[in-house]
């Protein structure tokens, strides 16, 4: 039986972008995680399904049930993160030869007069605004890409448009 999809669903489905860039870092976070979920968490939570199973009655089980639920959860969040492991694409955060912006590049930008920003252009699966990490699909890190130090910018954000000075590229 073929379920029902709105159309909604399938235009968004099409417009997702792909963006598998990941920092060193996180990719060794997501392998620490994936052992700790398989050598601990995961032992933890078999045991504790067949400590409830041996109680009686699994139609009426909370207990069973919420065990269950457990390990199913621990093993799609070991699932999702092989998958990402699998398609991901380090980010080279050595510094560039030719001084353009590039993921992976920490920039110095100045705006609006004299208020200084270092921002860090990442995949937008770290993206984190408020900590100065944005995404290369960013409207500012579209504007970014491709630009050396001294180049003027200009980006659309929600605010309006903003002018910016790249002042420098580790």
């Amino acid at each position: 039986m073929r379920l029902p999809t709105r159309k909604s669903e399938t235009l968004a489905q099409t417009k997702k972008v792909h963006d598998d860039y990941l920092t060193p870092a996180k990719i060794q976070r997501m392998r620490e995680e994936i052992v700790d979920l398989e050598q601990r968490q995961r032992p933890v939570a078999a045991e504790e399904l067949r400590r409830c199973a041996a109680m009686g009655d699994l139609s009426e089980n909370a207990a069973y049930s919420y065990a269950k639920f457990e390990l199913r959860r621990i093993n799609n969040r070991i699932t999702s993160l092989e998958q990402r492991l699998a398609t991901a694409i380090p980010i080279d955060q050595s510094e560039t030869t030719d001084g353009r912006v590039r993921i992976g590049s920490r920039v110095v930008v100045e705006s609006s007069g004299s208020k200084r920003s270092v921002l860090e252009v990442v995949g937008s699966q770290e993206a984190n605004p408020l900590r100065g990490r944005i995404s290369y699909l960013s409207p500012i890190g579209k504007a970014l890409i491709g630009h050396v130090a001294g180049d003027r910018i200009v980006y659309e954000s929600p605010a309006g448009r903003i002018e910016c000075m790249i002042v420098s590229v580790e």
